[in-house]
């Protein structure tokens, strides 16, 4: 198991060498336990800014209090909130509310209609969790990034006006942890332990990231690669706008691929078996050549292989990576998480390659892939990280802050 003085999320590898940075972490310190509740561990005081001076929410309190876990999303397009209770290792209350609808006329998540959303959003998911009558929470836990400004700012606000009305401590949460963490949470909910799971080797995929990670035995995670340039995700939003797709644009594809021939059509795959760095503003490009060739008939009778080939090169480009990942960094387990971890190709993908090197797959449950409050109190629970002063509640704005 991890020692409790691990940091994790720390040690960059050569392809982080230009920022020293991890993207997963801002200037935190992490121990804790991967499969085990909170413990008599000592969290500093919770506080908050008050007309002008900073003001002690509540004194330190011991881990072992804290049962119940109210935790905060608000990083883009989701507004969502989660209620964890450590001791039964059960979340007695899920909820998100989707922008989808209103960002689709726009082709993309349009960042101040976001943040407004949120403001409209999150008291009626507060009023449904309170008609429930459940018992006040023991922490409050909101994602401070990476993620949208104006989205960020919206979440901290809520974040800090409950800690005040409850008057009970709040961490930050880094969102992209909770992405990383997220395939675990089945296995923490079944008290399994972490020895047989570690060294574990992680792919990130979202919309807005590409991260291939590593988890030591000692819980140490290394960034082992990410995009140079657009993430999985974004090739996969752009392409479908080439395409004239709907938004969101990477599950229209796929919708599509179902019906196409992914060797129809031949995408370059960036990199391939060289390093652990992704690149798919080629792939991106191809397409669009390829578009340009073709008469709008040939392109509206072969969309479904134009998607399915599509596809097909962004997971292939993704899996080829981590298959070259566990030749040079042996694990017991893969794991595959964020929002595009729900796309069905990739799955079916990594669960071959997991069965070629017999390995077991660890997947986030794909109710859990997209931006959710579960992830991030579940990181709380495992990792958590008190926040002592709106002086250090930063926002993390960029990967490599």
């Amino acid at each position: 198991m991890c020692s409790d003085a691990t940091a994790l999320l720390r040690l960059p590898l050569a392809t982080d060498a230009g920022t020293g940075h991890s993207p997963f972490s801002r200037n935190e310190t992490d121990p804790r336990h991967f499969f085990k509740a909170p413990h008599k561990t000592q969290l500093p005081a919770a506080r908050t800014a008050h007309y002008g001076h900073t003001e002690s929410i509540s004194p330190g309190l011991s881990m072992e209090k804290i049962m119940k876990i109210f935790a905060i999303e608000s990083s883009c397009d989701e507004s969502s909130l989660a209620v964890l209770d450590t001791d039964l290792r059960e979340f007695l209350f899920e909820m998100t509310h989707s922008q989808i609808l209103l960002h689709r006329p726009h082709g993309g998540v349009v960042p101040d209609l976001a943040a407004r959303a949120h403001l409209a959003a999150f008291p009626p998911l507060l009023s449904e969790w309170r008609e429930k009558n459940f018992d006040n929470p023991d922490l409050i836990a909101v994602t401070r990034g990476p993620g949208l400004a104006g989205c960020l700012a919206a979440g901290f606000s809520f974040a800090w006006s409950l800690a005040l009305f409850f008057e009970c401590p709040i961490i930050g949460v880094n969102h992209l942890r909770g992405h990383a963490l997220s395939p675990f949470m089945r296995h923490w909910q079944r008290e399994i332990s972490s020895d047989t799971l570690l060294p574990h080797l992680g792919l990130l995929v979202s919309g807005g990231n590409t991260l291939l990670f590593f988890i030591k035995k000692d819980c140490q995670m290394v960034i082992l690669g990410r995009t140079s340039d657009d993430a999985a995700g974004e090739a996969l939003d752009k392409g479908a706008k080439l395409l004239s797709l709907h938004y969101p644009g990477g599950v229209e594809i796929e919708r599509l691929a179902l019906f196409g021939d992914p060797g129809a059509f031949q995408f370059p795959r960036a990199f391939r078996g060289c390093d652990l760095k992704f690149s798919f503003s080629g792939v991106k490009t191809a397409l669009l050549y390829q578009l340009r060739k073709m008469p709008a008939e040939e392109i509206n009778s072969r969309r479904a292989d134009l998607c399915a080939s599509y596809q097909e090169a962004i997971c292939d480009a993704l899996v080829d990576k981590v298959a070259f990942a566990v030749q040079n960094f042996p694990c017991r387990s893969l794991g595959l998480s964020g929002g595009v971890s729900q796309n069905g190709r990739l799955r079916a993908k990594m669960q071959q390659l997991a069965e070629r090197y017999e390995v077991p797959l660890l997947l986030a449950p794909k109710e859990y892939c997209g931006d959710n409050a579960s992830m991030i109190a579940f990181a709380a629970a495992i990792d958590p990280q008190v926040v002592p002063s709106p002086e250090d509640f930063h926002a993390d704005l960029e990967l490599t802050q």
